[in-house]
Order: structure tokens, then sequence, then C-alpha cells
């Protein structure tokens, strides 16, 4: 039995999420689908983050166990050839026993896209949240770097009986001004040792109202403290979310050729 990992991009506006779902296009339906029909396995897919409806990404892992002889290029021309257009593997790597895509991991990043120009570039439309009115990005950066460290992060996150804890370690909440199709944009980069449901949405909603002069940095800080989730701002779309990378102990995986 070999232990295969995969590294994948995808555009996520028209799946349900990563994850299988009855109903709906998922990602990691579609992995399974493509596996099954390349290698005539049923096999079911292990994804390193679980990413909601419309949220892109071109870092996400999958790891499978297989019986396939197929190299490694074999299978990633072949998944290529037969997933459909919004989802590619980029690489696929032959891992030891030990490695799962999701369990092994120890830093996820996401970056949250913000067009804050006067009217919105329809090629956007799908990868960055249009806010008209002009932002404080000053303080939007102030109120994200409170978010550096290990804390109780409950009041980001959708309340869920499956959730053991709500502490996470978060080594870096930055804002950035990047360019994309020639129009400067607002970049929210966040990265940790894992995330809550709707944590990174949560936490640019709510980072959005700082923005906006709706609330300020202090109060930004109680509402992490205070660990109420209706103290914090809306949930922010999620087409401006894009799993960027997931990071593994050294030498797990390494994704670039020799």
């Amino acid at each position: 039995m070999r232990n295969i990992a995969l590294l994948l991009a995808y555009d996520g506006t028209d799946f349900v999420g990563s994850q299988f779902q009855n109903q709906g296009r998922s990602v990691q339906g579609a992995l399974e689908g493509a596996w099954e029909e390349l290698t005539r396995e049923t096999r079911r897919f292990t994804l390193a983050g679980r990413t909601d409806a419309g949220v892109h990404a071109h870092g996400q892992v999958a790891s499978v166990r297989s019986e396939t002889r197929h190299s490694t290029a074999t299978l990633m021309r072949g998944m290529n050839a037969l997933l459909p257009d919004d989802v590619r593997v980029l690489a696929v790597r032959e891992v030891s026993a030990e490695f799962h895509a999701r369990r092994s991991a120890v830093r996820r990043d996401y970056r949250y896209l913000i067009d804050n120009g006067p009217v919105p570039l329809p090629t956007l439309r799908h990868l960055a949240l249009h806010v008209e009115q002009p932002l404080d990005v000053t303080a939007m950066a102030e109120a994200l770097a409170l978010l550096e460290g290990t804390h109780d992060f409950a009041a980001f996150t959708a309340p869920s009986a499956e959730q053991k804890s709500t502490v996470r370690t978060v080594y870096q909440a930055r804002l950035r001004e990047v360019e994309l199709f020639g129009r400067a944009l607002i970049a929210i980069d966040m990265a940790a040792n894992a995330f809550l449901q709707h944590m990174v949405r949560v936490i640019v909603g709510t980072v959005l109202q700082v923005g906006r002069g709706r609330m300020g940095v202090t109060e930004f800080r109680q509402v992490l403290e205070g660990r109420d989730r209706k103290a914090a701002g809306p949930t922010a779309a999620p087409h401006g979310l894009i799993l960027t990378s997931v990071s593994y102990p050294p030498g797990l995986v390494r994704w670039e050729s020799d």
C-alpha cells in the first residue's frame, strides 16, 4: 500500500466546499471520481484543510492510500486529464506511511483579498470582496496585529458542539497592498497552526468594521478577549478567501523538484 500526497489548486466558485457532501459538487468528490476512473480504485481522500463553498485554493494538500502502480508523473497527468477545469493537481509525491494531509500539518496560510476601488473590477468578482467605502487600513493593521500569538478565538468562529477547543496559535496576521489585473488590492494574510470554522472570514468581517470606523482597535481587542461571537462582525463573503499553503515538518513532503 502506497501513500500518495497531491498538491491542489481550485476555483471554489462552483463547489459546495472542499469536503464531500450529499448534494452538490465538492473538491473531494471530483478527486475521488477522477482517481477511480484512472486507477480503478475506490479510495477516500483526506484534505489538509476544509474550505467553504466559494473559497479558493492554490496550496491545498490531499493524501490517499493506494495500490496503484502508476508513477507519480502518470498520476499527475492522468488526474489533470480527468478532473474538471476548476481543479488541478500541481504536484504528486509518494510519501511515508505516517504522512496524513490533515493531522501532519503544522501551519496553514490563507489570504483574503479586498477590492477597495470606487467601482468593482468585473474580473475580480470571484476573487476579491468589493468594498466601496474608503477604509482605514492603518487601524485595520493594528487590529490584526492583536491576533498574533496563542489566544482563544471563540468570538471569531461559528459555535459548534464538535469544537473541542477554540484556542489557536496565529503566526501571522498582516495587512498589505498587492496588485492584480492592474488594481491595487488589500490583502489580509493569516497563518496559524489550525483554523476554526469560518475563523478567517469572521476576523475579516470584524476588521472591516474597524476599517469603516464602526469599531475601534480597543473594541476589537475586547471582542477577542470577550470570546462572544455576537460581539464580532459579520462573516465576510467566501469568494475573497484563498488557502495559499499548508506546511509540514521538514522532510515529510517536498513539492519542489530535485
